[in-house]
């Protein structure tokens, strides 16, 4: 059995990675709990590792947090850019370097609001913290990649559903339990997902892969398809349904005040369409993925 190092497993998406990756590999994995076999902050240290692993999926990385100061906008490029070097290093310094690196990277690196059928060959304009970082980071690997004569996959996701999401999915179903959640009538703006159970099994089927893949399940649905999911998934109703004229109001009041839950920005995400095209996963990976509504339509996803 080939022996593969995880970064990032104790993470929404890494759990669903570690699950998927145990039944291929002899995995082991690195992280800031003493539960890992390497029990590392990447962001500090160089890991030491006493023997070889044929593949590394490195997932770990800072995520979900909007930065309210320099010092945790700095932290992304800690945690992400030198968190990678100091991984890199670490492989380099080991008897043998591995066969195949896997990069899990995000479509925020596009740095785009709005479009749709966002392809791999678009520049990569991301002006955010977290984009900036990620974009170092796969130029970083990339090149590593080409020097050391190793494998590398970069895979590009949009939002990622499974069990216990965090982030926007999450504080809708928050809302929606409450009885407190508000709809935008007609809200029919697309949005791209992707299962991280499918993610994980179409990472063990890379072998000799290698190339920049975003990863979706090709049906973007509308946002008021993922609240009607999200509702039947928690056996409730949304309750309100109001113009998008209301929530324009109440983005102008969150635009002057920062503790307020809207404001044009997020309005703005929510109700604009933003789709990633998958095909060249599909023609190169075999990529077949599976829906992502019916999952979020389950009661396991919230319980």
């Amino acid at each position: 059995m080939e022996s593969c190092l995880l970064t990032g497993s104790q993470g929404f998406l890494g759990v669903q990675l570690y699950q998927g990756l145990k039944q291929r590999f002899q995995l082991s994995t690195l992280g800031l709990k003493a539960k890992n076999d390497f029990r590392v902050d990447l962001s500090q240290t160089i890991p030491v590792f006493p023997t070889p692993f044929d593949w590394v999926v490195h997932n770990a990385g800072k995520a979900h947090v909007v930065p309210k100061t320099s010092a945790e906008a700095a932290s992304f490029y800690e945690v992400n850019v030198l968190g990678t070097i100091h991984l890199l290093k670490g492989l380099s310094s080991a008897p043998l370097l591995p066969k195949t690196f896997i990069f899990i990277s995000s479509v925020s690196v596009y740095g785009l609001e709005t479009g749709l059928g966002i392809a791999e060959t678009l520049p990569l304009l991301g002006t955010s913290p977290y984009a900036k970082s990620k974009i170092e980071a796969e130029n970083i690997i990339t090149t590593w990649g080409k020097q050391n004569d190793v494998n590398v996959i970069i895979l590009r996701l949009p939002l990622v559903v499974g069990t216990h999401p965090p982030g926007n999915l999450q504080s809708i179903a928050n809302a929606i339990k409450k009885g407190i959640y508000i709809r935008i009538r007609n809200n029919h703006a697309q949005k791209s997902m992707v299962l991280g159970t499918d993610i994980a099994a179409l990472i063990s089927t890379l072998e000799g892969k290698s190339g920049i893949y975003n990863l979706t399940d090709g049906i973007h649905p509308t946002f008021d398809q993922i609240e009607d999911a999200i509702a039947k998934g928690l056996k409730q109703q949304i309750r309100f349904t109001l113009p998008i004229s209301f929530f324009t109001v109440l983005a102008r009041i969150g635009d002057l005040w920062h503790g307020f839950p809207l404001n044009t920005q997020r309005l703005h995400n929510i109700t604009k369409s933003l789709t990633f095209d998958d095909h060249k996963a599909r023609k190169m990976l075999s990529w077949q993925p599976e829906p992502a509504l019916p999952v979020l339509a389950s009661m396991q996803t919230w319980t």
